[in-house]
């Protein structure tokens, strides 16, 4: 599989000038305000320590929070004081994200040192609504402030936010438009690990989408089935419950207030569309469980009390999926089973996740929920692949072209590094 844009490894890069772009964007404490969660510092760390060890002078651009996650813009100065303890290496920080003292501390950046600028959330045109509302092309942000004052102190231009590969904000489109740029060791790993999967998973290929979020699930089930990538979807969750409806069992009232309040039963007649035309390819839950006086029941799919609402898979269903899963070649998995948190009906989803990890296939999970119920259950050593993207990875299985992905193989054509 060609993949065709420019690595960072193996680059001349000692004594060169990099602008940065990590995505560090990490949960914060509402009420101190402080990091609760380093997984992201952690993975773009790799990425910075080597451009660090191997001479480079590093200036990074990051963004948390935004207008819409408002809790969350803060400084990025405790970033920066991670970064340093996770790379051994200083990283420093200044509260400016490309006026006079941002270009004067760029200037007099030493090989082997690093610097955060401020949160790019502070420049109005990386703000969401900026990319909603203004749709500028790449060539056009040469006169974006912090592209026309950046662009000119870099040698090259380095990504490593394949998690917002989804977003077309001048600072992931624009800079590979007017700088040399190549991809992170993150970036890179992740987009060839999800492209294994879409466009060269060996087969037999499992998809096992569930979760909440069913819009993610049936976001991917077109284009996986329509290109042939899945050869079956276990479906899992609500998803699992929608493919029922549309599939013609009936659940009673309090499963379906659930799913109309959350407008989950517009998906149905798309599972309807599905089950009509791949036939074979899915697999739905046998038996659900369901929470009845503080204690978990399981009941068959042709046995359903009307009375209940569902939030786990049962025990024959996860002996099914799990049997499938052993004799799989890759395997993409997104979303949790069931309600993992509550007591008792993390079954499901402990069992799927112990099924992945105790297969030989190739296997590739993705999404914030996945990665935190598979972290409680088992070990991630176990998974081929742990992605750190949700809406991106989504947007790439469906076959989506992303923003930053256009905008970094163009960059490959106009000059191969």
């Amino acid at each position: 599989m060609e993949i065709k844009m420019n690595a960072l490894r193996g680059l001349d890069i000692v004594g060169k000038k990099i602008l940065f772009r990590p995505d560090i964007n990490s949960p914060i404490d509402p009420v101190t305000k402080k990091i609760v969660n380093e997984n992201r510092l952690k993975k773009n760390a790799v990425t910075l320590k080597y451009m660090l060890e191997n001479g480079a002078a590093v200036a990074l651009i990051a963004h948390q929070g935004d207008t819409q996650d408002y809790q969350n813009l803060i400084p990025l100065e405790e970033h920066a004081e991670k970064l340093s303890d996770l790379t051994g290496y200083p990283v420093h920080y200044i509260d400016d994200v490309c006026g006079p003292a941002a270009i004067e501390a760029v200037k007099n950046l030493p090989a082997g040192e690093a610097i955060i600028l401020g949160n790019l959330r502070y420049l109005g045109e990386e703000l969401s609504t900026f990319s909603n509302f203004v749709k500028l092309k790449p060539e056009e942000m040469g006169n974006v402030w912090h592209i026309r004052k950046l662009s000119p102190l870099f040698d090259l231009y380095v990504n490593d936010a394949f998690s917002a590969a989804h977003r077309d904000a001048p600072s992931m489109v624009g800079f590979p438009h007017f700088l040399p740029a190549a991809a992170g060791f993150q970036f890179f790993d992740e987009y060839a690990a999800l492209a294994s999967v879409k466009d060269g998973a060996q087969h037999p290929c499992m998809f096992v989408l569930g979760g909440a979020k069913i819009s993610d699930a049936f976001g991917m089930m077109e284009s996986v089935l329509k290109n042939g990538t899945a050869d079956k979807i276990l479906t899992t969750g609500v998803t699992g419950i929608i493919m029922h409806i549309a599939n013609g069992v009936t659940f009673g009232e309090p499963q379906m207030k659930f799913l109309r309040d959350r407008d989950m039963l517009s998906f149905v007649d798309a599972a309807k569309k599905y089950l009509t035309e791949y036939p074979d390819r899915f697999e739905l839950p046998r038996d659900l469980a369901y929470n009845k006086d503080g204690a978990r029941v399981e009941c068959t799919i042709d046995n359903l009390p009307q009375d209940a609402q569902f939030i786990d898979i049962g025990a024959q269903t996860i002996a099914d999926y799990q049997a499938l899963l052993a004799s799989a070649k890759t395997i993409f998995a997104n979303g949790p089973a069931g309600i993992y948190e509550q007591d008792g009906f993390d079954v499901g989803t402990r069992g799927i996740w112990g099924g992945i990890a105790d297969s030989d296939a190739y296997s590739v999970i993705g999404g914030g929920d996945t990665v935190s119920s598979a972290t409680k259950f088992i070990d991630l050593t176990k998974i081929s692949y742990v992605c750190t993207a949700g809406g991106a990875m989504v947007r790439f299985m469906s076959g989506k072209k992303l923003p930053l992905i256009a905008a970094m193989e163009q960059a490959y054509e106009r000059q191969k590094l």
